[in-house]
């Protein structure tokens, strides 16, 4: 067995440096950063979504911001779609692909800004949401493991991280980038906490 668990740990290590070894996707991260810390200058509010493991890593991202990460400071506007009775509601009378994009209809505005996470780059969701607030004025970021995809000409910020075969290697990605942008976003409201 630690064959593989050695094996599981260097495909780990081998996609953060792929992803550290790419400037593209680091300038990306900095301009999905600038876009939230812009949105937030200007008292908009900040969504995530997504499916499955995604939606874990869109509820922690949330919690994060309106919570604490390292140090104490003042909640930031952050929610992630997750409201079990929004959801449950929107699938039964629309389909589970509207439960992000009718949130957004409810709530987001323009200056606000989603992020959406999909490993695949392709979840209708997603797709769905990303639409929907670039029609409201809601500025789109995309966290993704692969390029050419149904989401990449909807985006503003395209955050693609290339894990490997599996869904899982970008997952491990996407939390290190989230908590990235979480830092950089205290780093500039909140210099006192570094």
């Amino acid at each position: 067995m630690i064959q593989h668990i050695e094996a599981s740990l260097v495909e780990a290590q081998t996609a953060l440096a792929n992803l550290l070894a790419n400037p593209e996707a680091l300038a990306s991260i900095d301009a999905a950063a600038q876009t939230l810390i812009a949105s937030l200058t200007a008292g908009g509010r900040i969504f995530s979504c997504g499916n499955g493991g995604s939606m874990c890593d869109a509820m922690h991202f949330a919690e994060e911001l309106t919570g604490r990460y390292r140090k104490n400071r003042r909640g930031m506007a952050a929610v992630a779609i997750s409201d079990p009775s929004h959801m449950t509601c929107v699938a039964n009378d629309y389909g589970y692909e509207f439960v992000f994009s009718r949130y957004l209809e409810s709530h987001a505005r323009a200056g606000d800004v989603l992020i959406g996470i999909s490993t695949s780059g392709n979840s209708q969701t997603i797709v769905n949401a990303a639409q929907v607030a670039r029609e409201m004025g809601v500025k789109v970021i995309i966290l993704t493991g692969r390029a050419g995809t149904r989401l990449e000409p909807l985006a503003d910020v395209y955050v693609n991280t290339p894990g490997g075969q599996f869904a899982d290697r970008v997952q491990e990605l996407h939390i290190k980038v989230l908590h990235i942008l979480i830092e950089l976003v205290e780093r500039h409201f909140c210099p006192e906490n570094y």
